[in-house]
Order: structure tokens, then C-alpha cells, then sequence
């Protein structure tokens, strides 16, 4: 970031940057992003920091649909309630790796991709063009994994084109020297100001996640869930309570299916 701002400062840009959350806009998936614009002449603060609806609080798990990362365990889980972590692109070679959700049935799987795809707020099969490209899906989720929120990309043309455009510089503070870089800031000629901005610009009302999705999940990988619950007793980590449990019985669900 560092790097970014100073060079944009020795063009002569004043810049603005928010980290913005996909959940703001009505999206059950808990994507943040960064959203940098800079100008020579148009001021880039009035346009992200105008609009502030403040983070609400963390619903409880309980009753929900959590989403998390069954490739990771052992030094984090991108643990989300009533949402799934960030989707991302899959793997170097290509192998895509959708999050897992424990649904309130305690059934354990992960999203179909046309789900994927509404989950960035796409239509259903947006992006199966792209399948015939290579075998299988995994185009199709890379190219989901990249993408910006369809309703982020909106907001942001919107409060370009929109007139309503507020910014009080006087709720914003010089951002001290060592200090790590907030969500929210502005800068120009060499001085960098924190803003108290939160990543919700907006609060849209949403479904749960458990009825957001349209299309029959599949159950998480036996080999998926046996390395995800393999790295848990090898972790430090703290995790929901119940998850493990559901985790275990889901695999002897698998394995028994196997047999069958």
C-alpha cells in the first residue's frame, strides 16, 4: 500500500482507499476487498467515504448456515456465520476448492457453482461459456474467484455518477508513522489521513444463507473432510463448538455410503 500511494502522490494524485465488504450488499458471502481511486482533478474521498451504514453485530451461529475453509485448520478456518468466507479462484493447477458450509441439519457440503456465481452476484450459469474452455469447472470457478461483487462494482459507478457527494475532512486524522494501515484513508502531497469509515457502506437486507441457495449443494469429500479433521487435532486453534462432532459423523456418513 505503501508503495501504491507514493507513487500515485509523485503523479500528482490525490488517492482514497476502502475496504469494502461484499455482505453490505446483500451478498451472504464475507468478501473484503480493497477499493482504491485516485484523481488529479476530481476529489476520490466524497465518492467512498459518503455513504457509511456501520458494521452490524455477528449474528449467532446457532440455527445458522457457517461457512468455513476445509483446506485450512491448523492456523486459521475463515470461519463466517450465516455466510461463507471469500471464494477464491481454486488452485495453481487449476483444482477449484469451494468452501464448506455446516447447514443447520448438521449435513456438511459445499456450494454448486451456480450457486457460486449468485454468491457474486452473477446470474446462474454466467459463466458457463467458460466451461468448454477446459474439462470440468474449474475455469468456471477461477473466473468467480477473481471477480469483483456484482452489487460492490454497481455502488461503486453509482456514487461515481451520483451527486450526492458528502466528505467532512475534519473526521479524519494524520495517520502516525509506523503505524499499520487502517481500512479506510486518504492522501495527498506526501500525508496520509485515517478515516473512520466502516467496510458497510450499505446494509441490504438478505436471505439466510441456508435459503439463499437455489441448487443441491454436495456433500464435502470424505478425503476433504478426513485431511481437514487430520490438521484440527494437529492445531492450536480454538473451533465452534459442535463443529468437530459434525464434522466427525459427516465422514462416517461418507464412508458408510462408500461401502454401500
Amino acid at each position: 500500500m505503501a508503495y501504491l500511494v507514493d507513487e500515485l502522490t509523485k503523479r500528482g494524485f490525490r488517492w482514497a482507499y476502502r475496504v469494502v465488504d461484499s455482505r453490505s450488499f446483500g451478498l451472504p458471502q464475507r468478501r473484503q476487498r480493497v477499493v482504491l481511486l485516485a484523481s488529479r482533478e476530481e476529489d476520490p474521498r466524497p465518492v467512498l467515504f459518503g455513504e457509511d451504514a456501520g458494521e452490524p453485530s455477528t449474528p449467532s451461529p446457532e440455527g445458522q448456515a457457517c461457512g468455513f475453509y476445509w483446506t485450512e485448520g491448523l492456523r486459521g478456518l475463515g470461519w463466517a456465520v450465516d455466510s461463507i468466507p471469500t471464494l477464491k479462484g481454486g488452485s495453481s493447477i487449476g483444482i477449484p476448492s469451494p468452501p464448506a458450509i455446516w447447514m443447520p441439519d448438521g449435513s456438511i457440503v459445499t456450494p454448486e457453482i451456480r450457486d457460486a456465481e449468485r454468491l457474486q452476484g452473477f446470474d446462474a450459469d454466467w459463466t458457463r461459456a467458460a466451461s468448454g474452455l477446459k474439462r470440468g469447472t474449474g475455469q468456471r470457478w477461477r473466473l468467480i474467484g477473481n471477480a469483483v461483487s456484482v452489487p460492490v462494482a454497481e455502488w461503486l459507478g453509482e456514487r461515481l455518477l451520483g451527486r450526492d457527494r458528502e466528505f467532512d475532512p475534519i473526521e479524519s486524522r494524520e495517520l502516525e508513522r509506523g503505524r499499520p494501515w487502517p481500512n479506510a484513508a486518504w492522501g495527498e502531497a506526501g500525508c496520509t489521513h485515517v478515516v473512520k469509515s466502516s467496510m458497510w457502506p450499505r446494509s441490504t437486507l438478505r436471505s439466510p444463507l441456508s435459503e439463499f441457495l437455489e441448487y443441491d449443494p454436495a456433500p464435502l469429500s470424505a478425503r476433504a473432510t478426513a485431511g481437514f479433521l487430520e490438521r484440527t487435532e494437529r492445531s492450536s486453534l480454538r473451533f465452534p463448538p459442535g463443529l468437530i462432532e459434525a464434522l466427525e459423523l459427516h465422514l462416517e456418513g461418507m464412508k458408510s455410503s462408500q461401502a454401500a
